[in-house]
């Protein structure tokens, strides 16, 4: 790597190229065409962001790494705290991985230059837009990549529920196993009637994969989708929600966490699913009751939960769903993959990027 002082820009060479090279030495051709930029020059002029950690429960892999690199020189949250003073004027883009580092108001306090809030995921209920947007800051998502990988989850979650998947995985694995039980029946999921609360993007990837699995599906939403979304997954709009939920086998919420979805599904709704039915949550904890379900599930007024989403997140470990025998639960791992974790935080940057640039933020969230 070359040193910065090897390079020297003359008032005549100010009408040449750049080129970037990795160092010095042979080029002394080039360096008669071209005013030559050290790679170390290039890396202190890119714009700082600010990320939680590398690797742990919350921070980007080194892959996500490498992708907000080209773009950004890298803090971690810590270095931060270690010398706010120092760094917290570089900062001009907060990159949220998982929710962190959460962008409280004693946080962006901390950041007088921050230009951009860029998220990770289509839910933004843990953000203040207005807020930050007070602060001079833009919030961006990452919209539409997480919703193939969530509607995968929500009928692996169905699927598992529905047919016992984990209860037959523990008595395969039994060194006690001698004889397969014959109690281990599961519910039918061809021919079922799948009940989609929210046809967004994520719903309606939801239904098609209904539809590949012969399910009769019902959805409400806000708004009603166009007559060529509902053939194309054979779905049928019910106005009114009661309706859905009496007549589905499977009811899977797929809505994003606002003022009217909290709380949404709770001992009312709950008693008006069949006995035999199963509630699938991809969405947010916070839009069941969680109390009434553990009350429902006890009582046998519905059949059995999957929730890759609770309330908190991580649940306490003491928390009475982990002793029902009828929930599934994950730990909000629906967008999960590799493909889909890398596109977001390409969305992320590219979000980012534009914010600092004073361009259109090509996702960026409006305050409601």
């Amino acid at each position: 790597m070359c040193e910065p002082e090897e390079t020297f820009i003359s008032a005549m060479e100010q009408d040449k190229p750049w080129a970037l090279i990795s160092e010095v030495g042979g080029v002394s051709q080039m360096m008669e065409m071209f005013c030559v930029l050290p790679r170390q020059a290039m890396e202190q002029d890119k714009p700082w962001a600010l990320i939680s950690e590398v690797g742990g429960d919350c921070g980007l892999l080194e892959d996500h790494l490498d992708i907000v690199k080209r773009h950004f020189q890298v803090l971690c949250y810590q270095d931060l705290l270690q010398n706010p003073e120092l760094h917290g004027p570089k900062v001009q883009a907060l990159l949220m991985w998982r929710y962190y580092p959460e962008a409280r108001p004693a946080l962006l306090r901390m950041l007088p230059s921050l230009k951009v809030v860029s998220s990770g995921g289509a839910g933004v209920d843990h953000l203040d837009v207005a807020f930050i947007n007070g602060l001079g800051a833009k919030v961006s998502n990452t919209p539409g990549v997480v919703s193939r990988a969530t509607a995968d989850l929500a009928m692996g979650l169905l699927l598992a529920s529905a047919r016992r998947i984990l209860e037959g995985h523990r008595v395969a694995r039994d060194p006690e196993t001698r004889r397969i039980p014959l109690n281990l029946q599961g519910a039918d999921v061809s021919g079922a009637t799948l009940g989609i609360v929210g046809m967004g993007d994520t719903g309606f990837k939801i239904a098609q994969r209904g539809h590949g699995f012969e399910m009769d599906v019902l959805y409400h939403n806000r708004n009603r989708r166009s007559l060529e979304d509902e053939q194309a997954v054979g779905a049928t709009f019910c106005q009114k929600l009661d309706e859905l939920l009496t007549r589905s086998d499977f009811v899977v919420l797929a809505v994003r966490l606002t003022s009217e979805t909290a709380g949404l599904i709770g001992t009312r709704e709950l008693e008006l699913m069949k006995p035999t039915a199963t509630l699938v949550n991809i969405s947010r904890g916070q839009v069941v009751d969680q109390d009434a379900l553990v009350q429902a599930l006890r009582s046998g007024t519905i059949r059995a939960a999957a929730l890759d989403v609770t309330h908190p997140e991580p649940l306490p470990r003491d928390h009475p769903l982990f002793g029902l025998p009828n929930v599934l639960i994950t730990p909000h791992v629906g967008a999960n993959t590799s493909s889909t974790a890398g596109r977001m935080v390409e969305m992320m940057v590219e979000s980012a990027v534009a914010a600092i640039r004073g361009l259109p933020v090509p996702y960026e969230v409006k305050p409601k």
